[in-house]
């Protein structure tokens, strides 16, 4: 191989998986011998020798084994969705198998995994329902990334409750979230909302959907003003509850003498 070139990329993808897969195997046939002719405590030299040889094959081949396999992963994503998620698989990936080999140590060596597996018990249910919500988009992505409703470069309509109806193209695919462009913009989805959601692709010359308004709160109207007077609250009436007004009967005329309804004065005699 030319100088230069990243340790990862020394072998093709299939190379990839036929070492990871071959170390594998040998490992799981160390840790079934070292378990069954093996034993560390209270045992004789041979087995102890064997239970030592059975662990240090496990590890070479464990560690090989790991290696090999999450680049393959990793690899895999990447041709799937981008080299970011990639990464982050590989990594991912690179822990499980750090776990697994280490609990594989331990049962070779003899050493009791009553209480460790009790304690990891506890410890994976309260960081599952702490981190609920970024767990929920990782396995929705893993989800994705098998399943492939869509790959980068896309164009896609999204049907949801959440987000309405979206024309959008995919930018990129990651653990948590889906990058898509927008008339409005680039606009980062939860994986776990895109999973639920419908998505269909659109066809060429479609014309996209516009992207809804953004709500925003109706205008308080201004409360009612009395312009006569010019006061905000209309002045209260002065009559007494319970009485009722009367118009007068009678009025006064000119010369200031009372007129009843007829017109003429009181006592004035009428045919």
């Amino acid at each position: 191989m030319s100088k230069g070139v990243p340790s990862g990329a020394k072998h093709t993808l299939k190379t990839e998986w036929l070492l990871g897969s071959t170390a594998g195997a040998v490992a799981l046939a160390a840790l079934g011998l070292g378990r069954a002719f093996g034993k560390i405590q209270r045992s004789s030299l041979d087995q102890k020798l064997d239970a030592w040889a059975a662990a240090v094959v496990l590890i070479i081949a464990g560690v090989y084994s790991i290696v090999h396999l999450s680049r393959a992963i990793g690899r895999l994503v990447t041709r799937q969705s981008n080299q970011g998620a990639g990464a982050t698989i590989r990594l991912v990936t690179y822990g499980l198998g750090y776990v697994v080999l280490i609990i594989a140590l331990l049962a070779v060596l003899g050493v009791s995994l009553d209480h460790l597996l009790i304690g990891a018990g506890v410890a994976g249910i309260i960081l599952g329902v702490a981190a609920q919500q970024s767990l929920g988009n990782v396995f929705a992505a893993i989800v994705m990334l098998f399943a492939r409703p869509f790959v980068v470069g896309d164009n896609i309509r999204i049907r949801s409750g959440v987000t309405g109806v979206l024309d959008v193209k995919v930018l990129g695919i990651g653990l948590t979230y889906v990058t898509v462009m927008t008339d409005d913009g680039i606009l980062r989805v939860p994986n776990s909302i895109l999973l639920g959601a419908g998505i269909g692709h659109l066809k060429p010359g479609v014309k996209p959907v516009p992207s809804p308004e953004p709500w925003s709160a109706p205008a308080s109207s201004p409360p009612p003003t009395n312009e006569a007077h010019g006061n905000d609250v209309t002045p209260p009436s002065t009559s007494t509850p319970g009485t009722s007004e009367q118009p007068p009967t009678s009025s006064s005329d000119a010369s200031g003498q009372d007129t009843s309804e007829t017109g003429l004065a009181p006592g004035t005699p009428t045919l």
